[in-house]
Formats: C-alpha cells, structure tokens, sequence
C-alpha cells in the first residue's frame, strides 16, 4: 500500500497556471504507476493523465493535451500536473492515483488501488 496527499490546488483565473503535487509514503514509489484524475460535481471521475514507471512514457486526455503535463521524481517520491491555460471546465477535484500491475494510462479508476484524499482546482472565468 502507498500513502498519496495531494496539494497545489486553489482559485485561479481563466487562463492561468497550477501545479500539484502528490506526495507518495512508499519507499518503492517507482514500482508504482501513477496517473492524475478529475471529478466534478455531478460527473464521474475522469482520467486526465497518467505516467509510466521510470517517468519516460506518459499519457493525456484529450480535453487537456497541450495545456496539462504530469511529471515524476521518483527520488523524491513526488508525482505532478503542471497544468496550463486552464479553463472553466477544469474545474473539479483532483486527484492522484497509484497501481502496480497493468499499464501506464490506464484510464479505468476501477483498476487503481491508492487514491489521495484530492486537492479542488476551481477556475473563474
């Protein structure tokens, strides 16, 4: 099992930039796939990103390709999502998730066994 406590979310206008983190307690963090999820109020939880192992393959929704980027540090047990351009419709919950078997962007949150307690993103238009 894996700790995840998310941080970095908060009010920020149409148009700008956030970064989360999720700070990880296992000391085998990079055994561990790791991906970014969203929830809105009324909505199911979406993927929005996800990333491999070692940090060198990473996977997007489309609604955020080309704004939002997740990134690892495996030697500081920390996953991110820089996320750019942000829009209304980014509004949400976010957070991280964390599994051993499978692949990398696995977008089924079913298929996820570790998830943090999230970090609200809101973005005013």
């Amino acid at each position: 099992q894996v700790q995840l406590v998310e941080s970095g979310g908060g009010l920020v206008q149409a148009g700008g930039s956030l970064r989360l983190s999720c700070a990880a307690s296992a000391r085998t963090f990079s055994d561990y796939l790791m991906a970014w999820f969203r929830q809105a109020p009324g909505k199911e939880r979406e993927f929005v990103a996800g990333i491999s192992r070692g940090g060198g393959n990473t996977y997007s929704a489309d609604s955020v390709k080309g704004r939002f980027t997740i990134s690892r540090d495996n030697a500081k047990n920390t996953l991110y999502l820089q996320m750019n351009s942000l829009k209304p419709e980014d509004t949400a919950l976010y957070y991280c998730a964390a599994k051993r078997p499978g692949y990398a962007g696995d977008p089924d949150p079913a298929k996820y066994a570790n998830w943090g307690q999230g970090t609200q993103v809101t973005v005013s238009s």
